[in-house]
């Protein structure tokens, strides 16, 4: 069986690349659209909460299949074409983001008020308040949460397939037409390198979240 792997290595290689990619990429609009929506939602803007939370409400109903078939099949008869890799970035992210959103707001929230009430009484701004006291704090309560949602994007990615990305899941599926009788051992591997990713992922939030509260105990 391991010189079977040894031969499929190449192949998935290049599998492995792209779906380290779209997960990073896909994973950076999530977070930039999390913490946006997030912020939103809590502002004092009545239009702007309503805002976010139409897009929050939209998008976490929305099957990511779905979504990616519209951004990638849908969209260019409206005149916006997308490469694939765009396609699945976008999609990913407008669908994980919304989920994020709701951890962001929830993490400031779970901030004690006294740690509001004290930064006013600095004569601190708004926007003061919320970077040098309040979003610190709310980061540190982020973290576990945000380390499951990045988990989930990553097998999430598994569904480009369907768009023919030639990511981990595609390579699998050449693999298994070409190896049919190998199909426990094909994804059997799949598995193991899903595992190793999500493992590595989540490494790197417990290495951060204990640099965040260093010296805060």
């Amino acid at each position: 069986m391991v010189s079977k792997w040894l031969e499929w290595l190449p192949l998935m290689w290049e599998g492995l690349l792209i779906t380290l990619q779209v997960t990073f990429l896909s994973a950076i609009v999530a977070l930039i659209i999390a913490g946006a929506a997030g912020l939103c939602r809590i502002s004092r803007l009545k239009w702007l909460r309503g805002l976010s939370y139409t897009y929050m409400l939209l998008f976490r109903g929305i099957s990511l299949l779905v979504l990616l078939f519209w951004v990638y099949f849908v969209l260019p008869f409206l005149g916006i074409e997308l490469s694939k890799m765009a396609a699945a970035v976008l999609a990913i992210g407008l669908n994980y983001g919304a989920f994020g959103a709701e951890i962001v707001r929830s993490s400031i929230l779970a901030v004690p008020k006294g740690q509001w009430e004290a930064a006013q009484a600095l004569n601190f701004t708004s926007a003061q308040r919320m970077i040098r006291v309040v979003f610190p704090q709310a980061l540190i309560r982020m973290l576990p949460p945000m380390n499951n949602l990045m988990i989930e994007l990553l097998k999430a990615t598994s569904l480009i397939y369907f768009i023919t990305l030639t990511d981990l899941t595609y390579q699998a599926m050449i693999l298994r037409s070409l190896y049919l009788p190998q199909t426990a051992q094909i994804f059997g591997l799949l598995l193991i390198l899903y595992f190793i990713i999500a493992s590595v992922i989540s490494l790197l939030a417990r290495l951060l979240e204990r640099k965040l509260t260093a010296g805060r105990m």
